[in-house]
């Protein structure tokens, strides 16, 4: 288990001082792969650079199974290499001149362990990664993919308590992405371990976590599961920030608390959605947020369950196992994704409906540009 409470980091110059971590708290269960998302500048790099003890933070604490890491009012602070976490980097830090068996058993020179030990343990996470067959090959003739494999049986070899994964993929190209993401879920659930991972990519963040934490301006956002982040986004802009979606500005007419739902003025025509925080009031600016595979053909009636808008396709393109499209809805641009068979001429008119529990009312907020945030530092 890790738990951070409070942390807080500051970078300051002559010029100026940059809050990169504010106040940021949470916890990691033992065996629970956790994601720290956001753009660059939100704090999440600083974040677990503090909890490996790559970083010296300015106020908070940090516990790895129950022994504090890092108190700042103790003075308390672990150096990283007693703390006991194995940690991937973006870069994969494999050593040319070495063959994969040397890069992995290399983490374990100098720890007090007999050969036939560092034998047992290098080759035990080559399997765990899949490359018991490469012990012998020299590192430079690796796939990108395979290079970070032995990053990652190297931070194995050393039988951490955790491990931290700082945006690993993102020097591999789409393929070998998709790929990495499978083969690190099946081993971060195989092998058990607590895992700390930051990245900015939201497809990668939905398919590998079971929790992500949003994170903006060195702030959390929010915190879930990756489907209730997704489906069910409690802030304007998690909805902006993980995948797509259709944002309709609108404003309040009424509250059903009971119910969860409000019903919203927008220029496309009354509409109704969930209020996910059950604050909204009448009178209220919100945007709904509606996904663009929420979204389907009309009939020709509407029975009053769903909201119904109007629009001209400007473009629809065929992707093989569907067909995305782009509307031009009064003042909005819509983009919906339908099945491949269907037929939309540029140019004609179609009705679009949607259930009101997929369209998310959120308080409006300004989504400028993040990337300033905290000084560029992530």
């Amino acid at each position: 288990m890790i738990i951070v409470e409070n942390l807080t980091k500051i970078f300051a110059t002559k010029t100026e001082r940059v809050v990169a971590v504010d106040g940021v708290g949470f916890t990691v269960e033992a065996g629970e792969m956790v994601t720290l998302l956001g753009p660059s500048g939100c704090g999440k790099t600083t974040t677990l650079r503090c909890v490996a003890g790559l970083e010296r933070p300015h106020g908070g604490r940090i516990q790895v199974d129950n022994s504090p890491v890092v108190d700042v009012e103790a003075k308390t602070f672990v150096p990283p290499q007693s703390r006991n976490l194995g940690m991937v980097f973006q870069s994969y830090a494999i050593w040319p001149h070495m063959t994969v068996y040397e890069n992995v058993a290399y983490a374990l020179e100098g720890k007090k362990i007999s050969r036939a030990e560092i034998k047992k343990r290098t080759m035990e996470a080559l399997e765990l990664v899949q490359l018991t067959g490469f012990a012998e090959r020299p590192a430079p003739r690796l796939s990108g993919g395979q290079q970070q494999r032995v990053a990652i049986a190297r931070a194995l070899a050393g039988r951490p308590k955790a491990l931290l994964f700082d945006e690993p993929l993102s020097n591999l190209d789409a393929r070998l992405r998709g790929e990495m993401r499978s083969e690190l879920r099946r081993l971060q659930q195989q092998v058990g371990l607590t895992s700390i991972y930051v990245t900015h990519d939201q497809s990668e963040a939905l398919a590998i976590s079971d929790w992500i934490i949003v994170m903006r301006g060195g702030r959390i956002v929010e915190r879930g599961r990756p489907t209730e982040i997704y489906r069910t986004p409690h802030s304007l802009f998690t909805a902006h920030f993980i995948g797509n979606t259709n944002l309709i500005r609108g404003r309040v007419d009424a509250v059903d608390r009971a119910a969860g739902m409000v019903k919203v003025e927008t220029a496309l025509g009354p509409m109704s959605g969930l209020d996910p925080n059950g604050d909204l009031k009448d009178g209220d600016a919100v945007r709904l947020s509606i996904r663009p595979e929420d979204m389907h053909l009309a009939g020709d009636a509407n029975d009053g369950g769903g909201n119904v808008i109007a629009g001209r396709v400007v473009v629809a393109t065929f992707q093989g196992s569907a067909v995305e499209a782009e509307l031009a809805c009064g003042g909005e641009t819509i983009q919906c994704h339908f099945g491949r068979d269907a037929d939309l001429p540029r140019g004609s008119e179609i009705r679009l409906e949607f259930d009101p529990k997929a369209s998310i009312v959120l308080r409006d907020e300004p989504l400028e540009d993040e990337g300033s945030v905290a000084g560029g530092d992530d």
